[in-house]
């Protein structure tokens, strides 16, 4: 059983600022610290679980955070950008059984955690007129080989979004934000309780965790810089929107992975 994880940090326990998730910076290290833990216990719970092997990527800006000495074998790691459409779940094929996703957070424009954002910080996503997440956006890929996501972490607002598209997904809130701030559970329940649940959410059926995919998609990417909107109007079929959005429709999914690979 091949199992996928794809790693964030601003869900991760108690990141509350952006320089705990910047690397170089000086309150970075307790944080790549917890995000190692916390991807280590969706490994154990994985490999409880019944996995034979285990593609991990480190999805969180360089790509180059997770501390790899302490993987176990059978598990590989993607570090970097691999520069394809799928992006933060690059290498996910329809050889995989399920997905996990760890340290995920809410989309761009919530209030509900002080780090929330979708792919950039220049911009928020819209899809089919939902403020579409990196869950949502990751989850879709996924669907587009078959395999559903069986678990993730990450902050409440996050949880109870997954839950609207699917209760039968297992996720675990790590932290609540409120304005600046954050209330986090202690990192030890994070760790207990990920490997407990993921272990879990190995023997639910593949069939009720599937989200399937829309058969038309109306994205809308909606910038900060009204300027830049107008410029990346310009990418083919899509269409300038007043006052600040750039509009995009396909029937095709991996259409929509390749303009946020470049209007992001």
């Amino acid at each position: 059983m091949k199992v996928y994880i794809s790693a964030d940090i601003e869900g991760i326990t108690g990141t509350t600022v952006w320089s705990e998730t910047e690397l170089n910076t000086s309150d970075y290290v307790q944080f790549q610290q917890q995000m190692t833990k916390e991807v280590l216990a969706a490994i154990e719970g994985a490999f409880a679980g019944g996995a034979s092997e285990i593609l991990l990527k480190d999805a969180h800006d360089s790509g180059r955070n997770i501390l790899i000495e302490n993987l176990p074998e059978n598990v590989k790691i993607i570090r970097g950008w691999t520069q394809e459409p799928m992006c933060m779940v690059a290498g996910l094929d329809e050889s995989f059984d399920r997905a996990i996703f760890i340290g995920y957070h809410s989309e761009g424009g919530s209030e509900k955690n002080p780090l929330a954002h979708t792919l950039s910080l220049l911009a928020d996503v819209k899809i089919n007129g939902e403020y579409a997440s990196e869950f949502l956006i990751n989850t879709y890929a996924a669907a587009l080989h078959g395999v559903p996501v069986a678990f993730v972490s990450g902050d409440k607002a996050l949880t109870e979004h997954i839950s609207r598209h699917n209760d039968e997904i297992i996720t675990f809130a790590t932290k609540e934000g409120i304005g600046h701030a954050t209330i986090s559970v202690s990192p030890q329940t994070t760790l207990k309780e990920t490997k407990r649940l993921i272990e879990e959410a190995m023997k639910i059926e593949r069939s009720k965790l599937q989200i399937e995919l829309p058969k038309q998609f109306n994205v809308e990417i909606i910038y900060k810089d009204h300027i830049k909107a107008y410029r990346n109007s310009f990418y083919p079929g899509a269409k300038f929107k007043a006052h600040n959005t750039v509009q995009f429709e396909t029937t095709d999914y991996f259409e929509v992975l390749r303009l946020l690979q470049f209007l992001t």
